[in-house]
């Protein structure tokens, strides 16, 4: 478990921008270890963690893009029934919101990488780390 930054980008919700994100990103050797998209009418809001935030950070606001840093945690869990549940009840019973999370692994892996934005950083990995 570790703590990450995290980019929150927002853009025109059309064909094309994830692609030219990701372009953008591939051309400075910046990989992207975890991203999701969220979307309404006229926008979509891509969150990542890439291998360079600084550079990535700077890239999207030579562009003129917004973009948000954000503090996460990133972490791997097994991949079975019940993980993110037992995560999740032992951040409630402390008191502490997921604001929002996100996780994939591949159906036969042992582990899967879970990112999770809580209202307590701090506190949630001290906890997570005390239950791993």
């Amino acid at each position: 478990m570790q703590l990450a930054k995290q980019l929150a980008i927002f853009l025109e919700n059309h064909p094309g921008m994830l692609a030219s994100v990701c372009e953008a990103l591939a051309k400075e050797k910046i990989n992207i270890h975890a991203l999701t998209t969220s979307d309404t009418v006229d926008h979509s809001v891509i969150r990542m963690i890439v291998s360079d935030t600084r550079k990535a950070l700077l890239l999207f606001e030579e562009r003129g893009t917004l973009v948000v840093e954000d503090d996460v945690i990133l972490m791997e869990a097994s991949n079975k029934p019940g993980t993110l549940g037992k995560i999740a009840r032992t951040l409630a019973d402390s008191n502490i919101n997921i604001e929002y999370c996100y996780c994939a692994s591949a159906p036969n892996s042992k582990k899967g990488l879970l990112v999770l934005r809580v209202s307590e950083i701090k506190k949630a990995m001290k906890i997570l780390n005390t239950t791993e």
